[in-house]
């Protein structure tokens, strides 16, 4: 059980249906009891054991003296001129953690948190210089989604995730694929496992474990041609340079037609050039993937820039030439610093 310094009383947001279905039953009840509970919590948001009705006065009172209902609250909602808003969420112990909605054409994406702050140290991202601060707990990832499906208008047609916001989530593998579970339960959100990607710097380990545990779509920011390149940019890459990477993405199951997916930072003057596509596409040779190009969203204090337009362009069809599927992402949110590698969890934004 799930429990803060704060507050020494399990969160029932913590827990998996089979770890509910334990719960319940060691106070005597029918497992069935469970499920119920998981609805209230999840397809109805409820956040007070009063609201769940269909629990008798006596055992809601019982929960509410042993067990307790926390999810992220939303401090403030800020609007981007694309249209993408950005969520600032104070946790429990009052730190804040920001999360992302992104719009599309009959759809809503949320890019979640994983972690308060980063331990990563990737140079172009503004959330590394928060530092780390902690790990978030199962029902700190999954509750920014239930928050902001319960109280924003465009809560219900959220049905995309990418695990992509603050922190590194395989740093945060037991709770992040704690919340995954919860939030592809049939009695949680039911979200399917192919509508939820999880991001990673490039924790090799954890790649192979998570391939293993659960079957989800997968994206790699790999942001250079080379290991040279890579160690500057990324200090994972210290530990874990591309050949270990690489083959560990190699073992990775991706059913179907699915792909591994390899973000790519185009950062002028560092790894933009028409040499370093050609080194990528020679790199990447075998793999089934995909690759995002993402221009470099300028954060402020940052010695790099984004490559000019015609330089992108070159760059992707250079990986076209060598049959790679080349998608140049848009960047949503970058005026209010939502887009990737801009989020801080400050409060003053």
């Amino acid at each position: 059980m799930v429990k803060s310094a704060e507050n020494p009383l399990p969160s029932l947001l913590d827990f998996t249906l089979e770890e509910m279905e334990a719960f319940i039953s060691s106070l005597g009840k029918e497992k069935f009891r469970a499920r119920q509970i998981m609805k209230w919590l999840y397809q109805k948001g409820s956040t007070s054991f009063a609201d769940m009705t269909t629990l008798s006065h006596a055992f809601r009172d019982k929960l509410a003296a042993i067990a307790r209902i926390r999810r992220p609250q939303i401090v403030k909602i800020q609007k981007s001129k694309d249209g993408t808003k950005k969520a600032l969420l104070r946790l429990e112990d009052g730190l804040l953690i920001e999360s992302v909605l992104i719009p599309g054409k009959s759809h809503w994406t949320i890019c979640l948190s994983t972690q308060a702050g980063c331990a990563m140290g990737c140079e172009f991202c503004l959330t590394a210089r928060q530092g780390f601060k902690r790990n978030l707990s199962p029902s700190e990832i999954a509750g920014q989604i239930i928050s902001l499906r319960q109280e924003t208008p465009e809560g219900t047609d959220i049905k995309n995730i990418v695990m992509m916001g603050m922190g590194e989530p395989l740093a945060n593998y037991k709770n992040t694929l704690q919340a995954i579970n919860i939030l592809t339960c049939d009695f949680g959100l039911g979200i399917s496992n192919r509508k939820i990607t999880v991001s990673t710097c490039g924790l090799a380990p954890q790649i192979i474990q998570l391939g293993k545990d659960i079957c989800i779509n997968l994206a790699v920011s790999l942001n250079a041609p080379d290991d040279a390149t890579r160690n500057k940019l990324m200090p994972v890459n210290k530990k874990y340079p591309l050949e270990v990477l690489l083959d560990a993405c190699r073992q990775y199951p991706m059913p179907g037609r699915r792909l591994l997916t390899f973000e790519y930072i185009l950062i002028a003057g560092v790894n933009s050039s028409l040499r370093d596509a050609e080194k990528l596409a020679n790199l990447l040779q075998g793999l089934r993937c995909k690759l995002n190009l993402i221009v470099f969203n300028e954060i402020p204090g940052s010695p790099f820039k984004s490559p000019p337009p015609e330089e992108v362009e070159a760059f992707q069809q250079m990986l076209i030439k060598k049959h790679y599927t080349a998608m140049i992402r848009v960047s949503r949110g970058s005026d209010i610093l939502a887009a990737c590698g801009q989020l801080s969890g400050a409060a003053n934004m």
